[in-house]
């Protein structure tokens, strides 16, 4: 759905993007991870025609995009980091307008404002904007970007500045659109990204360090350790006890470092000692572990 190849920007003498590449695959929900500062918002005005471009091509669903006056910005939804509205509008007032300015009719759009309206939990909400929390506005940004049904959502890091339930409320919003739409989802937080991306790509340098599936990117390096959690803290010290080469990381969680043949022999001595037990797994990479090791220099 959108394809970046060897895009550069400079601001001044500061190079911010250094011949980035990057491809994102239809109906992918493709997070887009770097730190603030890293060239995220830069690369994402550049998709949609708002900034010049020093060098490189950028295709959305195979058409070029042109500074200035890109006719793909048809396809493409954008919700930035802190929308903003004209306060003084009820939500579907808002969405008329939105819906007017993309060419839609009066009728399809009032259809098609219910329609998002409820998905995005506003359909009951009849204040004006000027009174809509963070997250309200964050849901009826989601709304007025995917107006037009747009091929492309772009997301700029919606959840940054939102509470745990605000942050969980988009994140569903955004993994059921998926169905509908590709999503480029522009963040900073790893468990954000872990939650509902597809893919990954991290942007270190103004060029993309690692990408992939999720699974392909956490396969890469893998901790060759298994976690088992007991019942009781006395569980653990119990098991700690048998094996001193375990490592206590919580009051009822030991870590064991070793291949299924270990983890195995260990889940026999549990059986044995009569160690009730939650749960035996396998200790996966998480993204941020993957993350701070790639941008460890930074």
């Amino acid at each position: 759905m959108l394809s970046i190849e060897g895009l550069y920007k400079r601001f001044g003498d500061k190079e911010v993007i250094k011949g980035l590449n990057l491809h994102v695959p239809k109906k992918s929900i493709y997070g887009f991870v770097g730190t603030n500062g890293a060239g995220k918002t830069t690369t994402m005005k550049m998709v949609l025609g708002l900034l010049a471009a020093d060098a490189g091509t950028i295709l959305v669903d195979g058409e070029r995009v042109v500074y200035g006056d890109t006719a793909t910005n048809r396809g493409i939804g954008y919700l930035p980091d802190v929308p903003e509205f004209y306060s003084f509008y009820t939500t579907r007032e808002y969405l008329a307008l939105c819906g007017k300015i993309c060419g839609l009719s009066a009728q399809r759009t009032k259809e098609r404002a219910e329609e998002l309206l409820e998905r995005v939990g506003l359909a009951g909400e009849k204040h004006r904007i000027k009174g809509f929390s963070r997250g309200m506005k964050q849901r009826l940004g989601i709304a007025q970007a995917l107006i037009n049904r747009p091929k492309l959502l772009i997301c700029d890091e919606p959840t940054s500045a939102l509470d745990p339930v605000g942050r969980k409320e988009i994140l569903d919003i955004i993994k059921d659109v998926r169905e509908e739409t590709t999503v480029l989802f522009s963040t900073h937080i790893l468990s954000d990204v872990e939650r509902i991306c597809t893919d990954v790509a991290f942007l270190k340098d103004g060029v993309i360090a690692l990408e992939g599936t999720v699974d392909q990117v956490r396969s890469l390096k893998t901790r060759g350790e298994f976690l088992v959690e007991t019942v009781t803290p006395e569980g653990a010290e119990a098991l700690c006890a048998c094996y001193p080469e375990a490592k206590r990381e919580g009051a009822q969680t030991v870590c064991f470092t070793g291949n299924d043949e270990k983890m195995l022999a260990v889940m026999a001595g549990l059986s044995e000692r009569s160690i009730p037990v939650v749960k035996v797994e396998r200790a996966e990479t998480s993204l941020e572990d993957l993350f701070m090791e790639v941008t460890k220099h930074e």
